[in-house]
């Protein structure tokens, strides 16, 4: 590129970064130890018979207090594809803004759509970007879902600090409850053919189990009627699983421990 001359590929985070650096979050300069951020925690992804549900809990702690009880950590990217964040709250979703305005950029520029590995090769590039700021406590972990028309399935992704990516074939979990809620989905998972009601259930109940170890994740709030977040990616596009279905799949889960 010649000095002076402006980005002209289809990267939005590429023509920020060279036309309009000042846009573009900027953590440098930061005294990280007189400062405390809110962090996400559990959140989660399995594939069914017609795509994939994708899932995380409410809860926002800053050490060991409260910071928010109703965050939202899962987000709908387009029309086929999610992600999930854990970590440090605020830089994880300026990444998601950044992830849907770069899909959305690309779309408009080229006039189709990436592949489902090209979507998740711009999550690893803007998760590289990341770096310098998750090296001093800024750690943003997503959880990447959707539906993939090529192949006619669901799929997911899961990835590092890096943004190295690696794909899950049937289910996933991370933040700080990940561990056990991958030990209750390793459980309950039957097949990728499982139908949306069981797929549906094992999220549930991975949370409920995540939130029962983990002191960071909180599953049902009864009280305030905060209920954990699910989406549904299918052929049809993404959906919101509704709270009524969320607080069946949690009754259908206490009836089978109750029997």
């Amino acid at each position: 590129m010649l000095p002076g001359q402006s980005y002209g590929g289809s990267s939005f985070y590429e023509f920020l970064r060279v036309d309009h650096p000042a846009l573009l979050p900027d953590f440098s300069g930061v005294d990280w130890s007189q400062v405390q951020l809110p962090h996400g925690t559990t959140v989660l992804a399995l594939v069914f018979e017609e795509g994939v549900v994708i899932a995380g809990d409410r809860l926002a702690t800053v050490g060991t207090e409260v910071a928010t009880r109703d965050i939202e950590k899962v987000y709908k990217i387009d029309e086929t594809c999610c992600m999930a964040i854990a970590g440090a709250a605020g830089p994880a979703i300026e990444m998601v803004r950044l992830f849907q305005l770069e899909l959305e950029h690309h779309h408009k520029l080229e006039g189709q759509e990436l592949t489902f590995e090209g979507k998740a090769n711009r999550l690893s590039y803007l998760l590289r970007q990341n770096l310098p700021a998750a090296m001093q406590g800024l750690a943003v972990i997503p959880l990447f879902a959707g539906y993939d028309a090529h192949k006619g399935k669901g799929r997911i992704y899961k990835f590092d600090l890096t943004g190295g990516r690696y794909e899950e074939a049937d289910y996933f979990s991370t933040g700080s409850g990940g561990k056990d809620a991958r030990s209750t989905l390793k459980k309950a998972f039957k097949h990728p053919g499982m139908s949306e009601q069981d797929a549906l259930d094992a999220a549930v109940e991975a949370l409920i189990e995540a939130a029962d170890e983990d002191r960071a994740t909180r599953g049902f709030d009864m009280d305030r009627h905060i209920y954990p977040t699910c989406k549904r990616v299918t052929s049809g596009g993404v959906e919101d699983v509704e709270g009524r279905e969320i607080l069946e799949a949690r009754e259908r889960v206490l009836a089978r421990r109750e029997a």
